[in-house]
């Protein structure tokens, strides 16, 4: 019996389409990691990073993971540009927030977006990939650096994690988003979208 309702809600899970933000302020390296996710998950080739402008307004990039599909909101993160970025809250089902973790001079600036932005009642519960981004640089922090240095432990119990990546050679970005999957799939969050969307199975 376990398994025959284990299997249906695998099943169920893996008709719906997971809306996850990303965000992180300006020059923190969402669009390229978001171009990076399109070629490592799909057979579009994404946009070469010498070829990637400041993303103003709105980028979406469509994935399946596991059977399961996921639509990325790319959003601009010059200061200018944040106060839009709680207009999409609401649907959110997840946060991939992006550090430059090659640039400790903006990490005041960074913790203040991401604090503000996990604050919002829009986006209770939702939970968050953290992204130490720009590895492959050697001034880089480490994941425990920046974890410290943000302490999001302060902010609430929602569902968390660290991740270090380069959206610029693609180095631990499938770790980040095989978790993030299976944080949304057990998410009381995704429930109360599910249910107040009706139903987002297609």
């Amino acid at each position: 019996m376990f398994s025959l309702l284990d299997g249906l809600w695998k099943y169920a899970f893996s008709k719906m389409e997971f809306h996850v933000l990303i965000l992180g302020i300006d020059k923190s390296g969402k669009t390229t990691l978001l171009e990076k996710l399109k070629s490592q998950y799909s057979n579009l080739e994404g946009l070469p990073p010498d070829r990637i402008v400041p993303t103003v307004g709105l980028n979406i990039g469509r994935i399946e993971v596991s059977n399961t599909k996921l639509a990325f909101w790319d959003l601009g993160g010059q200061l200018a540009l944040r106060s839009i970025w709680e207009k999409y809250y609401d649907e959110a089902h997840a946060v991939i927030y992006v550090v430059d973790a090659a640039c400790p001079s903006r990490f005041e600036d960074s913790k203040s977006a991401l604090e503000k932005a996990l604050r919002h009642e829009d986006l209770q519960g939702a939970p968050v990939l953290i992204l130490a981004n720009k590895q492959d640089l050697e001034e880089a922090v480490s994941t425990d650096e920046l974890a410290q240095y943000l302490d999001i432990n302060k902010l609430d119990g929602r569902d968390f994690k660290f991740q270090a990546v380069s959206a610029f050679d693609g180095s631990g970005i499938k770790e980040g988003v095989n978790w993030l999957v299976d944080a949304m799939q057990r998410s009381k969050r995704t429930e109360t979208l599910t249910l107040r969307a009706g139903s987002n199975v297609v």
